[in-house]
């Protein structure tokens, strides 16, 4: 918040912009500028993903990351940091939970009480992480779960990109 109380983004030099008030002076052209990043990754990593024939479990987090990056791109939720580490945090709980206790619903239930623990105690809270954590849980291929760990990697890479593609079109309407 700045000092007025309204919403503001905290761009690459130190600057803010108040969002809200770029929504405002550039009407359903900001909108439409700033749906653009995010859609176009997330229909390029579903058509990747679709070609690679994997598992979808993936779609859903992404989606969701995708449209908090979309909403709010300099919310504390949506930094790079967070969402990095919140969704490898998910990726590893699932992971383990469903090799430690084998796939399916307990390992579910495992995985998601460990990774809301652990993004408390990193203060790295991103909830579409849990939606991440849940869909390696049910993973029965080891192998598959390998596959789909390097896919959230590049998972991750694409909502970096749209992090800072938001947040520089913020920046250029803001002028």
């Amino acid at each position: 918040m700045d000092r007025q109380g309204r919403r503001a983004v905290v761009t690459g030099k130190g600057m803010t912009m108040d969002t809200a008030a770029v929504r405002r002076r550039h009407g359903i052209a900001a909108e439409r500028l700033l749906a653009v990043p995010p859609t176009l990754v997330v229909l390029v990593t579903v058509f990747a993903v679709d070609l690679l024939r994997h598992p979808r479990v993936l779609y859903a987090s992404l989606a969701a990351s995708a449209f908090l990056v979309y909403r709010d791109p300099g919310h504390r939720m949506n930094t790079v940091r967070v969402m990095v580490t919140a969704h490898v945090v998910g990726v590893l709980c699932g992971i383990g939970a469903a090799l430690l206790l084998h796939p399916g619903y307990t390992a579910a239930a495992v995985a998601m009480v460990g990774t809301i623990v652990a993004l408390v105690a990193l203060v790295a809270l991103h909830p579409p992480a849990v939606s991440t954590t849940l869909g390696f849980a049910f993973v029965a291929s080891q192998d598959t779960a390998v596959g789909l760990f390097l896919l959230a990697l590049t998972m991750l890479v694409a909502l970096v990109l749209i992090q800072r593609t938001s947040v520089w079109v913020l920046r250029v309407m803001s002028r």
